[in-house]
Formats: structure tokens, sequence, C-alpha cells
């Protein structure tokens, strides 16, 4: 006899009330099994407009004292990167789960210290990398799943952006010293699809002048890196965000190709399929100023807004968390040590743009 459906009702903390903290929330105020929201921002004025635009039923600049909301059963961590540990620290205390935007941390440090905070406390962490739940990501891992590529001997993923979306990211993130922000996106998805061999060595190369010139002395436009798996599968990681600004991406432009034993798995997935021109121009989903006359429609990387919804990877990815506390399905967002993984992946790219010579992994903590 098959258990019966059994549905819990959860209440929901969003920490950081910015771009990505308004779609989670707004997600979670829509969903059926969340029944308190609450959400927090150092800005109490920003705080105060998404519970407004939300629905929460409670609202401050404190972030601990939204988390410790006796209502709240679990948590998300959408601050800037460099605010990530202390809510994640305080909630796995409390014994609620944590949904954190990518990175985890930007260093080994950090991240070991929220595994461990997560092992101690027996709690669930997870970390969003939204490729998974693209359509097209999730139709590759099902073919993969089914060996219908055999073996795997080489891939490669490449994501392209505009130089206004890398610029936007340096101004929170000035010390970042390379576009690789947006790459780690596919170093997890790689890791997803290719969940059992594990990275053994990395070789990057970086070049470009368009970012520097925009003020960011220490970051490059364009970055390759050759990865080599335990079996000798060979990946090529590549990414730039230094397409002009008014490039009709507005987000990731993307290919992923993979190459088996017994087959070939080819995504395009660059958004050219889908072109609009206007002269009414478009809105971009994170820069609130951006706006295009030529446009590739879905282009989003959250995804995009259509009829008073939002669509896409973003939307997807919270519903499967959500549906994961209340229901028990499962849940295929990157794991605290997925998320770490990913970690030590940019930190040897990185490694090897200053040595100019291969890194082996593991790294030392």
């Amino acid at each position: 006899m098959s258990k019966p459906f059994i549905r819990k009702d959860l209440g929901i903390a969003v920490i950081g009330s910015g771009r990505i903290g308004t779609l989670r929330a707004t997600m979670a105020s829509n969903h059926a099994a969340v029944k308190f929201l609450a959400v927090a921002d150092k800005d109490p004025a920003r705080a105060k407009k998404l519970a407004d635009k939300t629905g929460a039923q409670f609202h401050s600049s404190d972030n601990l004292a939204v988390i410790s909301r006796p209502e709240v059963d679990a948590v998300v961590v959408a601050t800037i990167e460099v605010e990530h540990t202390l809510p994640i620290l305080q909630a796995l205390a409390l014994g609620k789960p944590v949904l954190c935007e990518k990175p985890l941390a930007l260093d080994f440090a950090e991240a070991d210290k929220l595994l461990a905070a997560a092992k101690q406390s027996g709690v669930d962490l997870r970390c969003g990398y939204s490729r998974r739940f693209k359509d097209k990501y999730l139709l590759a891992k099902e073919q993969l799943m089914n060996g219908r590529l055999g073996r795997i001997t080489s891939g490669m993923a490449r994501v392209f952006n505009s130089r206004s979306q890398a610029v936007a990211t340096l101004s929170r993130l000035p010390a970042d010293t390379s576009s690789i922000s947006g790459l780690v996106y596919y170093i997890d998805l790689m890791h997803w699809l290719l969940p059992d061999n594990p990275p053994v060595e990395v070789f990057a190369r970086a070049n470009g002048g368009s970012i520097k010139g925009a003020g960011f002395a220490n970051t490059n436009d364009i970055t390759y890196a050759i990865v080599t798996l335990a079996d000798g599968a060979v990946i090529d990681l590549g990414v730039c965000y230094a397409l002009p600004k008014h490039y009709p991406s507005l987000g990731h432009a993307g290919r992923v190709e993979l190459i088996g034993t017994d087959g070939v798995l080819i995504i395009d997935d660059d958004h050219t399929d889908q072109m609009m021109y206007s002269q009414h121009s478009a809105p971009h989903v994170y820069l609130p100023d951006h706006n295009v006359e030529m446009v590739f429609l879905g282009s989003g990387t959250p995804g995009d807004w259509a009829l008073g919804e939002f669509q896409g990877p973003v939307a997807t990815e919270t519903r499967n968390w959500l549906d994961y506390l209340s229901m028990g399905r499962p849940c295929l967002l990157a794991t605290g040590d997925d998320a770490r993984r990913t970690i030590e992946i940019t930190l040897a790219i990185e490694r090897s743009l200053q040595t100019t010579a291969p890194v082996r992994l593991p790294l030392a903590a």
C-alpha cells in the first residue's frame, strides 16, 4: 500500500530583499505550502517594500529577528556574496534548512565552517545553481542517467555575457579577479551531469582589456580552463563577460557539448531562436536601468516574467526546494559538498592563471 499524501505547511524567511531575494520571496508567497513569509534587508525600506509586494507577515532590518521567528521553518539567504556566512550559521544553529544563493562562500575557510555547522546540526544546506533547473539541462541529465552517450570522453561549456553585467557584479564584488563568477554555474552543471568522475587537474588562461578599461584592473574579459577528470575525460570551460554593453542577450548565452563512446549531445543555449526588435526596448531582469532594442527573448539568466508570473530556472528551482521541504520530493539543488567542489575549481582556475601552470586537485584547504 502506498503511503498517504502528506503536505507540511511551511514558514519561510528570505534574508536579502534585492533582485534574487525578491524572486525567491515571490515564488514562496505563491506556493501552496507556504503559510508564513518573513523578509529581511539591512535597508528597512527595502524589506518593507518586499513585504508589501509579497504579503509577508513580518519584515525587519534584523536578520536574526526574522530567522528566529517561531513560524519560520526554513531560510533563503539572498544577501550579497560576502554576507552569506552569518545568516547561514544562525539558521543552522536554530535547526532550519537553508537555501543559499551561489556561491556558498568565497574561500575554503568559510565554506568548511558552514559545512561543519550543517553536519553538526544535522540540518540540510543547499546552494542555488539554477542551470540544473533549465529544461535543456534537465533533458541532458535524463539522457546521461540512461547511459545513452556511453562513457563521456570530453565536454565543453562556454558562457557569454555583456560587460554591463560584469560591471554590475564587480560593483558588489570589487575583489573579483576575473569573470569566473559567471562560469560557476557551468562548473556545477558539469559536476551534476558527471557526478562520479571528480576533477583531478585544472589548467587556465585568460585575456582581455575592456573590463580593465572600465576601472577593474584585476579582471579579465575572457577565461578558458581545461579540467581533466579522474578517468581522463577532458572538459573545456570558457567564460566571457565582456560582450558589448547592448549585446542582445539579457543574461547567459551558453553552449554545452558532451561526447561519449556511444553518442554526442549538443545543447545550443544562445537564445538566438527568438529575437525581437522594438523601439520601446526591453528590460533586463538583473539591471533595472539597462534596456536594449534588439533582444534575444528568454535569455534572462534566472528566467523571465510572462503574464504576471515568473517563469524559468530560478522559479523551478525554488519550487523544487519548497516541494522537497513540504512533501519530501527529491531535491535537485546542489548540496554543500557540491558547492565546495565548485569553489575548489574556481580557486584552482585562479591559481593556474597566477602561476601559468596546471594545478592538481584536490587543493589543500
